[in-house]
């Protein structure tokens, strides 16, 4: 439970500074409360995609990503941090990313904030 928790957390916080450094992701809301419990909840979101649909992605596009040495990987974050935007819409949440190159970069921001956060946070294990 606690590393669900450590690992929500640290793609509140990747997400966070993708919307801070990007502007075309955007995260709004009334007040600052708001804002941070979006960003829970999209972390939630975007770890629910990554956990259920990204290795079904990651295996279909095998080829692609042995072809491409592994490049192939930018281009299905990308489309996970799609999805998670698409989701957070239906879901009447106020988190948008615009446009395909937008999310190739706040996925490579995404991967690399989490990945430092995640070095960083305690394991709880």
């Amino acid at each position: 439970m606690m590393n669900f928790l450590v690992k929500t957390i640290a793609n509140a916080g990747a997400l966070g500074v993708a919307v801070w450094l990007l502007d075309k992701i955007t995260l709004t809301g009334d007040s600052t409360g708001k804002e941070i419990g979006t960003l829970l909840l999209v972390a939630l979101l975007f770890g629910l995609v990554n956990f259920l649909v990204k290795p079904l992605v990651k295996l279909l596009s095998l080829p692609l990503l042995i072809l491409t040495l592994g490049l192939f990987t930018l281009v299905v974050n990308a489309l996970m941090l799609l999805l998670t935007s698409w989701l957070a819409d239906q879901l009447d949440l106020s988190f948008h990313v615009e446009g395909f190159w937008t999310a190739v970069l706040g996925g490579l921001i995404i991967s690399v904030v989490s990945w430092a956060l995640n070095v960083v946070l305690p394991d709880g294990d």
